[in-house]
């Protein structure tokens, strides 16, 4: 049977664990509020009113693409194409080309960063493993203009946050709607665990600042994951309304 991510991939070992995957959303959340494409969020309307919901939508999105046979995750990717061309369709205007690539280069730095940070540093050939994958998802979507490699991606991806990323009429809504949505204790977290994983110009241009010693936190949080007691603190830190949601997407750790 073939799959389109490799049984023994490091992106199946980093898509699986449910800490990770909400990391990598947790850093896109902040980035994408800065997008200057976010106006295609607002198009819809979806995002904006309903931001932990879109969440999960995407996650499962993505984690049919990892962990489906080839054809499956191919079949998914176009049917996430196909929802993109409607939205285009709808307003009569296409979506940037560089938007396009914007998302693919949060998927792949933010797998990387989350991974790293709770997990261990990959090493090259782990992070070529993980463009890899995303770039076959990028070439089924027929993007335009993907760099070839590793090395070639992270010249690119620092172009994409000089240039892309505007603290815009958008961005504050954005953040207000995800403090609406997740509350003061959670939105806090939020913040903190932001502020040690997006990139410097993405800190900058929301001016974050840290008021709390989150990394000891981190630390203490892989101690007790060794310890096989770390459910207790995502019962307490995840909303229990979309507790459901969270146990699916972390079926793929079992």
């Amino acid at each position: 049977m073939r799959y389109f991510v490799n049984e023994n991939s490091i992106v199946r070992e980093i898509w699986k664990k449910t800490d990770v995957v909400l990391l990598i959303f947790a850093g896109s959340a902040a980035e994408f509020a800065l997008n200057k494409a976010v106006d295609w969020l607002y198009f819809t309307g979806k995002i904006p009113n309903n931001p932990l919901g879109r969440l999960f939508s995407t996650v499962g999105y993505a984690q049919n693409i990892v962990f489906a046979e080839n054809e499956k995750a191919l079949a998914t990717i176009d049917s996430i194409t196909a929802i993109h061309q409607s939205v285009e369709l709808s307003r009569g205007k296409n979506i940037p080309d560089w938007a396009y690539r914007d998302v693919l280069y949060m998927l792949i730095d933010y797998s990387i960063r989350s991974f790293e940070l709770l997990e261990r540093k990959l090493n090259m050939s782990e992070k070529e493993e993980v463009f890899d994958v995303f770039y076959r998802l990028g070439t089924q979507m027929q993007l335009k203009n993907l760099p070839n490699n590793y090395t070639d991606w992270q010249i690119d991806r620092n172009i994409h946050l000089e240039n892309d990323l505007q603290n815009g009429k958008f961005t504050l809504h954005l953040f207000e709607q995800y403090k609406k949505h997740l509350g003061n204790f959670r939105y806090f977290i939020l913040i903190e665990i932001q502020y040690v994983l997006v990139p410097k110009n993405v800190k900058n241009k929301l001016s974050m600042q840290s008021q709390f010693p989150i990394k000891i936190v981190l630390n203490l949080y892989k101690i007790c994951k060794k310890i096989k007691i770390d459910s207790i603190i995502k019962s307490i830190i995840l909303p229990k309304k979309h507790q459901i949601e969270i146990a699916k997407f972390g079926s793929f750790e079992k």
